[in-house]
């Protein structure tokens, strides 16, 4: 599965951003995954946590591997030494374990988690271990598909705002100024301040 958008999201950056726009022009669409499981997703973003892409799909293949299938009920029944083994710092598998605790626990409702507003989910889940506003955002899109989201907290984003503009620096002002203007398909934008990143 995809992140769906199609030409009247880019028809309405180009218009609002004429710079974003030609950059899209050279772009083209952009096909990015996404995983609908929450919990699978939150658990996969926690691994890829400060590491690159390519030891993340290991750490993670390793994972499934492992539990079979990356649930709390799993995870809670596997030792922590074993999740560490799949090559991640003991804090990590940590996090991941108490995760799941969390989801045991029904801190965390996850069937409820598409039911609430972007600024409830970025509320609720840093509450959760080794989980931050940007997991958080990263959920918002890569899970549920949300329109609107433009993390500041993405170094590669601000990079790919910086070299779409030709900005030496970018203050958080300047950023609210064109995240403003992608507004209300931000995550579109995201996509494409990803690519020129």
């Amino acid at each position: 599965m995809i992140f769906p958008y199609g030409l009247k999201e880019i028809e309405y950056l180009k218009a609002q951003d004429p710079v974003l726009g030609q950059a899209i022009d050279q772009i083209g669409m952009i096909e990015r995954e996404v995983t609908p499981q929450l919990f699978e997703a939150l658990i996969s973003s926690v691994v890829s946590q400060q590491i690159s892409k390519k030891a993340a799909e290991t750490v993670w293949n390793r994972l499934q591997t492992l539990l079979g299938e990356v649930n709390a009920e799993q995870i809670d029944r596997t030792e922590l030494e074993a999740i560490q083994g799949c090559g991640m710092s003991m804090r990590k598998a940590g996090y991941i374990k108490g995760i799941a605790e969390a989801a045991q626990r029904g801190e965390v409702d996850f069937e409820k988690l598409p039911t609430l507003s972007d600024e409830e989910i970025i509320k609720l889940l840093p509450a959760l271990p080794g989980v931050g506003v940007w997991t958080a955002e990263m959920l918002l899109i890569f899970s549920l598909c949300r329109p609107d989201v433009v993390s500041f907290k993405d170094l590669a984003i601000r990079r790919g705002m910086m070299n779409c503009y030709g900005l030496d620096e970018l203050t958080k002002e300047t950023f609210e100024h064109y995240r403003q203007k992608y507004s209300p398909y931000g995550s579109v934008a995201s996509l494409y301040l990803w690519a020129l990143s």
